[in-house]
Parts: structure tokens; C-alpha cells; sequence
């Protein structure tokens, strides 16, 4: 595997794919389902993620491959279990690769009715796909530039918010804390949980620190260094921000469409809310940019592992795997398409799609770390991070998925996308066992025969 990726760029990757339209347009969503006790959805979720964090940090530091959490699977739980979560996974990043789109089309629109939502989504995805397949030196340092500005951004919002809710600047009212206290949980318990498959929805991505470690210099030191970073970063901004929306915007506020315009509108600082939405517009597509790496070398890996067709495994001049990232981005195109033919009823239909899928994600990668470490353990083998805290943390996270997959059942909204998602599973093992008996491959993992990306 090439190591082309600078360790700041693998962490500001992890901060991109994170950082997009699940905070900038799902913490909205969020607000106006469970009102400020969303914020008792980012705390669990945050802590989820954390924990899950964790636990492919001590993987992808042992074993750095574009596979991750697919590769853990498999070696952990077998072929199909390891091919399931992989295929899971790209169509998840599939649909979020389109949303992101959507989104940043939408945003600029607001800003700039000149151009149609449909065309601008469309040329977003021309230009980010040409971007992925100029190479990975190219993408990580244009990933590492993108992040910065809306992390910049991120960190002048919460400045701007905390002068807001204190009462410092001038002429402006300040709302205090009447928002928080007055209707705390509007929905109940319902609104919570639907909330939550938003929260899961924001937080997904990050885990694709684990897929860019196999091409990032030192990833054995990297991987760690790139985890601590993104875990806390993640946290402060989320949670930050929400708490400072929630606070100033009525959870049935038509504002919280674009929530972080919505708070500097009501800051009155000239310019702030376009300038803002601007940046949102960046942020999506900085995550767009980092989805759409990490779709294509899943695909790529399971090529490789005979667990998707071969041709996609096959690398460009440039070493890119370049019908990888074709077939990653094709749902993109049809989505233009379709916000053409339905406005505004695609990208609501898409935020519907991804919380529950990354769950099954989060929880294989918990599995597999139980499987492997205590495999390790048994064998004395030596790892380069050891998640601490083991195996007493790895069942806290188990258990919070437990609980987070008991209150989404107990919903009607949240239970209909379980049921969807367990019966998508169901397809893809399926298909997987039945591909792996036709083709007779043994039941022992083999490594990727492709060349290397670089």
C-alpha cells in the first residue's frame, strides 16, 4: 500500500468526512424532533463514537488497509460477515455522497438563485469526481485546506453564539437559556430516538480515518495521533454548536432549515449569514470529497478480496482505482436527476436512509476488536495501540448500542428504518454467502492481489 497521505491530512480527513451535512443541516432536523433535548442524542451518540473510535484505532494501527473495518470483520467473524459490513458501508457512503450534494446545492442556491439546485449538484459531482481521481496526494492535501476553513468557521460560530447568549454584543438581545428550559423534550422519549438517527447520521463518517490509514505515512503513530484529534475536535463542535442553535432558535423556528445562518441572522452581524452559509456550502463538500475517497476504496478492497467484481480492483496510470470511484459516485448522478424531476423531496428522503446503517457499522467494529484483541492476547502478540480500558469499555459501547437500537424500536418513525435496514443485511449476506459458494473460494481471508493505491 502507498503511503502518499500526510498524517495532518489523515486527520483533517477524519474531521471532513464528519463535518458536513449532518451538522449543518441534520442538527436542524435534530432540534425540530426532539427540540433541546437533542442534545441528550449527540451525548450518547458522542459517546458511542468515541468508544468505536477507539477500538478501529487499535485495529487500523496493527493492520492499515483500505478494507478496515471490513477486513477486521472478516478475519473476526468470516468471509460474508467481513464482505456484508464492506458492501454496507459503500451503499451507505453512496447515498451520503449524494446528499452532501444535495445539500451544498441547496445551501448556494439560498445565496445565489441563479443556477438550479439539480445543475449545481450536478456539477458538484463532476468536479469532485475529477478531483478523486487525480490521485491521493492531490486529494489529501485539497481534504486538508477544505477542513480548515470550516473548522475556522466553526470555532468563530461558537465565538459569535457564546457573545450571543451572554449578552455582549451590541443591540442585540440576548435569548438566554428560555429556549432550553421552557419545552426541553417537546416529543418525549419518541423524539429522542427519532433524533437520534439524525445524531448517527452526523457522527457517520468519521470512522474513515481507519480506511486512509493504509495510505498515510507511519500509520502505526498516525492512526493514534489522528484519532485523539478528531474524537475531542467532533465533540466541542457538535455539541457546541447545537447547544448554541438550540438555545437561540425556537425548536419550531422556520430558521432551523439553516440553522447556523438562522443564529447569525438573529446575531444581526451584516454579511454573517451568507458568509456562513458559504462555508456550509464548503463543509459539505469537503465531506463529499472525503466520502467519495472512502466509498472507492472499499469497493476496491472488496474487489481485491473476490468479494466484488474484479475489474474494480484495477488501478489508472495514476494509481487510482478509477471504475471504483466511477460505480462510488453513479447514485450522485441519478440523485440530480431525480431533485429535477421531485425538488426538494430528495435530500429529506436521503437523511432518512443512513443513521441506522452506520450502527451495524460502529457495532461490527466492536465485534471484530473483541475477536481480535483477545485473539492477540491469547497469542502474544504484540500491538502498536491498545485501546484502554478493554474489554470493559468495548462492552459499554456494545451496551449503548443496545440501548440506542432498544429506543429506535420503540418508535414508530425509527422502527420502520431498523426493520429496512436489518432486512437490507439480510440481502447482502445473503448475496454474499451465494457469490462465495458459486465461486468456491476458500473460507480462509486472502490478502488483494490488486496493485497497490498509492
Amino acid at each position: 500500500m502507498g503511503h502518499s497521505m500526510k498524517p495532518r491530512q489523515l486527520t483533517m480527513m477524519g474531521l471532513g468526512s464528519a463535518i458536513g451535512a449532518g451538522l449543518f443541516l441534520g442538527s436542524g432536523a435534530g432540534i425540530q424532533a426532539a427540540g433541546p433535548a437533542v442534545l441528550i442524542s449527540y451525548l450518547v451518540a458522542g459517546t458511542l463514537i468515541i468508544l468505536v473510535m477507539w477500538a478501529l484505532g487499535e485495529m487500523a494501527a496493527a493492520n492499515p488497509n483500505s478494507g478496515a473495518f471490513s477486513v477486521y470483520a472478516e478475519r473476526a467473524l468470516g468471509k460474508t460477515a467481513g464482505a456484508t459490513i464492506g458492501w454496507l458501508w459503500w451503499l451507505q457512503l453512496v447515498v451520503v455522497i449524494a446528499a452532501e450534494a444535495l445539500g451544498a446545492a441547496g445551501l448556494l442556491f439560498t445565496v445565489w438563485p441563479v443556477v438550479p439546485v439539480w445543475a449545481l449538484a450536478l456539477i458538484f459531482m463532476v468536479v469532485f469526481t475529477a478531483i478523486n481521481l487525480a490521485g491521493v496526494r492531490n486529494f489529501g492535501e485539497f481534504e486538508f485546506w477544505f477542513a480548515i476553513l470550516k473548522v475556522a468557521a466553526i470555532v468563530l460560530f461558537l465565538v459569535i453564539g457564546a457573545a450571543l447568549l451572554v449578552g455582549i454584543l451590541p443591540d442585540v438581545a440576548s435569548p438566554g437559556l428560555a429556549n432550553l428550559t421552557s419545552d426541553f423534550a417537546p416529543a418525549g422519549l419518541g423524539g429522542i430516538a427519532a433524533a437520534l438517527f439524525v445524531v448517527i447520521f452526523a457522527f457517520g463518517g468519521t470512522e474513515i480515518v481507519s480506511v486512509a490509514a493504509a495510505e498515510t505515512e507511519d500509520p502505526e503513530h498516525s492512526v493514534a495521533r489522528a484519532i485523539r484529534t478528531v474524537v475531542w475536535r467532533i465533540l466541542v463542535f457538535y455539541i457546541g454548536s447545537v447547544f448554541v442553535i438550540a438555545a437561540v432558535l425556537p425548536a419550531r423556528s422556520e430558521s432551523l432549515a439553516s440553522p447556523f445562518a438562522g443564529v447569525l441572522a438573529a446575531a444581526r452581524i451584516p454579511g454573517a449569514a451568507t458568509a456562513i452559509t458559504l462555508v456550509a456550502v464548503v463543509a459539505l463538500l469537503s465531506a463529499l470529497n472525503a466520502n467519495l475517497y472512502g466509498a472507492s476504496r472499499m469497493v476496491y478492497s472488496l474487489a481485491g478480496r473476490g468479494e466484488a467484481p474484479r475489474f474494480l480492483a484495477r488501478l489508472s496510470g495514476a494509481s487510482v482505482p478509477m471504475l471504483a470511484v466511477g460505480v462510488s459516485v453513479a447514485f450522485g448522478f441519478v440523485a440530480t436527476v431525480l431533485e429535477l424531476l421531485f425538488p426538494e423531496r430528495i435530500l429529506p428522503a436521503l437523511f432518512q436512509l443512513v443513521g441506522s446503517t452506520c450502527l451495524v457499522v460502529w457495532g461490527s467494529a466492536l465485534v471484530s476488536q473483541l475477536v481480535l484483541r483477545r485473539r492477540a492476547d491469547r497469542d502474544g502478540t504484540s500491538l502498536p495501540l491498545r485501546m484502554k480500558g478493554f474489554p470493559v469499555l468495548t462492552f459499554v459501547g456494545l451496551a449503548l448500542l443496545g440501548l440506542i437500537f432498544a429506543v429506535g424500536f420503540s418508535a414508530e418513525g425509527s422502527r420502520v428504518q431498523l426493520v429496512s435496514t436489518f432486512a437490507l443485511i439480510a440481502a447482502i449476506a445473503a448475496a454474499c454467502a451465494v457469490a462465495a459458494r458459486l465461486s468456491g473460494r476458500s473460507s480462509q481471508p486472502k490478502q488483494p492481489a490488486a496493485r497497490q493505491v498509492e
